[in-house]
């Protein structure tokens, strides 16, 4: 079985997010960059999947800049077989990704391919859904659980009311939830090896995909300051400030 997971480089999300003084954008200069958390959720997945012995090669996809080659290193690191950046300066929406990760499923044909729900910067949780569509994939979202079969998976996955168990048939798409496994730290000796592990340079050219974004940012701000709260002494002192200060009553 052959696993292809896409991964997103993404700001670290224990780094504070600062926005341009001329508010065109998020200020990425000497920031931490790192891969998106349901990233590595989803490469912890299909390395555990190789383990078991039901993969048998696990590739890791990512589409950005130059720099993105280090998330891709980092999940070799973890464990994937090879890597194949689809290098690329400009502002990806969800579509353009679906459409690239779509043109490398048809190269790569993989059994199974996993994503994670959603990265940390954009929050659109799109991806997996439209890459479902285009490629012609049965698909699970939200998988907390993964248990592959023959010719067949089965995935649980949250919903509102609780869990929900489907079984899809091979091959097929799966975006990752944060209950589905705790992501490995990469140690020493695997990170020099992921250094000779072979990673392939695409750009969208290649693949005859069109990437110019039909949309255009205005205006970036950061969230409004909040006073902090404070503690009260009895429901009749909080009724009074809740009519009186905040006037919500």
């Amino acid at each position: 079985m052959k696993v292809l997971v896409a991964v997103k480089r993404v700001i670290d999300y224990n780094i504070k997010v600062r926005v341009k003084s001329d508010q065109s954008g998020v200020d990425l200069t000497n920031v931490k960059m790192a891969m998106n958390p349901f990233c590595e959720i989803a490469v912890e997945e299909a390395v555990r999947l190789k383990e078991k012995g039901v993969a048998d090669e696990v590739i890791v996809v990512s589409i950005g800049p130059k720099v993105a080659q280090e998330q891709i290193r980092t999940a070799m690191a973890l464990g994937a077989d090879r890597g194949i950046l689809v290098e690329t300066d400009e502002p990806l929406e969800s579509l353009a990704i679906a459409k690239l990760l779509a043109k490398v499923v048809e190269v790569e044909q993989p059994d199974l391919v996993i994503l994670g729900k959603q990265s940390i910067d954009a929050d659109n949780n799109q991806t997996g859904q439209m890459l479902g569509t285009l490629a012609g994939m049965s698909q699970g979202t939200f998988a907390s659980e993964i248990n592959v079969g023959e010719n067949c998976v089965e995935v649980t996955r949250e919903i509102d009311g609780g869990l929900q168990t489907l079984s899809l048939n091979l091959p097929a798409i799966i975006t990752t939830d944060l209950r589905l496994n705790e992501p490995r730290y990469a140690s020493l000796p695997n990170i020099m090896k992921a250094k000779r592990k072979p990673l392939d340079v695409k750009t969208p050219a290649d693949f005859g995909v069109n990437v110019i974004s039909g949309l255009k940012t205005l205006l970036v701000e950061s969230p409004q300051e909040r006073s902090a709260g404070v503690l009260v002494g009895s429901v009749g002192e909080l009724v009074e400030k809740l009519k009186n200060e905040a006037k919500v009553i």
